[in-house]
């Protein structure tokens, strides 16, 4: 029996999961759960490096006293956030997507490469946190000018495991760096925002082996593997996890919603520029899809209003709410706000009255959402469709499924699994 390890690391949390092919099915054992977040370092939001990689260690050290014989292991993560290197390692701080710290570097950029040609090259949807903009922070701070390396957040992982540096291309794509034609980072992009093109080195694919564990690695978790790349932006695996009857709209919920649809090629048009649609790197095809607000707004007023009751006691209560009153939670205000429940009372006529009052409106404006979404998705790609899939844990929520299916008029397949964690096992287990 061959053995896989799929680490799949989300902002919220981190998984070690198991995997192996039985009866021509992915079969699959969580072994390690750990929590992730950003921490403030002055007033800024960043990512503890140091302990995301102890904890990936410890994972794989479970999964090695679990199952002695592991023939690869791969990781995923969030997309657009990075590491850069210098000769003497790692430059601090790592910055998490949620900071502000773009805020300049947005006009800036776009004065020397308008948005539009932006999106017409690469056909990323406009996001204050994309990589793009980071990078041009990090230009105009002149963190550039010493660092020798840029790995994207699986990229650098691989690299802590294995010594070696590469990048890989699914999630590149979300960098806002990659030519939709070309599959390659860009270098009229690159060249036009005075960035150093030795950060950008050859992309490659999923199923790509970047090398054996260290030995001082392999002797510190109890066994010997190798790193192999999967789709390494988590979407691009839950995609991949994804068993539909035919190409359907998919969701990927979690702190984000994913909501999007296989393309042979990217669209570019400026429709699609004005809907915000993004087309990021697939297996074998486009992911033309659109990052809307996702369970974020339900766990951060979770966090404020009731940390000690279970979420069914909270989806039962807003069941019971007759409160129908929904806001645009794609709006700017929505994105880190220091209370969730004064954003939605600024944004609310009719105020909630209950706890219940607030999630029924948040699984509502959700649904609301992912409507609008769907109908600038049949508009730019003409596609015809009746049906939905939802993963993720999100998928879990049965109010948010049945309120969805009604206000988008489509039947929800909600699909209750670790579709990240099977697309990247998927992956590993097919390059055999």
């Amino acid at each position: 029996m061959n053995y896989y390890l799929a680490i799949d690391i989300g902002a919220s949390s981190g998984r070690h999961i198991v995997g192996w092919l039985e009866n021509n099915q992915i079969k699959t054992d969580e072994v390690f759960r750990f929590p992730n977040g950003t921490k403030t370092q002055n007033k800024h939001l960043v990512w503890d490096m140091d302990s995301l990689f102890e904890n990936v260690k410890k994972g794989i050290k479970a999964a090695f006293k679990k199952y002695p014989q592991i023939k690869s292991l791969a990781i995923d993560t969030w997309g657009v956030d990075y590491v850069l290197l210098t000769n003497g390692g790692k430059l601090t701080p790592c910055f998490a997507y949620r900071d502000d710290r773009t805020q300049e570097a947005i006009n800036e950029a776009h004065s020397r490469i308008s948005f539009n040609e932006l999106y017409e090259r690469t056909g990323i949807q406009f996001q204050p946190f994309n990589t793009v903009y980071q990078l041009y922070d990090d230009l105009k701070r002149k963190r550039l000018d010493v660092a020798t390396d840029f790995l994207m957040i699986p990229e650098y992982l691989g690299f802590m495991l294995t010594g070696v540096k590469m990048h890989e291309y699914t999630n590149a794509t979300t960098t806002g760096l990659v030519n939709a034609k070309t599959g390659e980072y860009d270098k009229e992009i690159i060249s036009r925002l005075g960035l150093p093109t030795r950060l950008f080195g050859k992309l490659h694919k999923p199923g790509s082996v970047v090398g054996e564990l260290k030995p001082e690695i392999a002797l510190s978790v109890g066994g010997k593997t190798e790193v192999v790349l999967c789709a390494s932006h988590d979407t691009a695996s839950a995609v991949e996890g994804i068993y539909m009857g035919g190409n359907y709209p998919y969701i990927s919920s979690g702190t984000w919603s994913l909501l999007g649809l296989k393309v042979p090629n990217a669209i570019t048009d400026e429709n699609s520029r004005k809907a915000n649609y993004s087309n990021e790197g697939g297996v074998g095809y486009t992911r033309y899809q659109k990052n809307i607000m996702g369970m974020w707004v339900v766990n951060r007023l979770r966090d404020e209003l009731c940390p000690e009751k279970p979420f069914s006691q909270i989806v039962d209560e807003a069941r019971k709410s007759t409160f129908d009153c929904y806001v645009d939670v794609n709006n700017r205000a929505f994105l880190a706000p220091e209370s969730m429940k004064q954003t939605f009372d600024n944004c609310l006529s009719e105020k909630p009255q209950t706890d219940g009052d607030y999630f029924r409106c948040a699984f509502l404006s959700l649904a609301h959402s992912y409507k609008n979404a769907l109908e600038e998705l049949r508009a730019n790609s003409g596609a015809n469709f009746d049906a939905l899939y939802i993963v993720g844990g999100g998928a879990k929520n049965d109010l948010l499924n049945e309120l969805t299916g009604q206000i988008c008029k489509l039947k929800v397949c909600a699909l209750p699994i670790e579709a990240t964690a099977l697309g990247n096992l998927k992956l590993q287990i097919e390059r055999q």
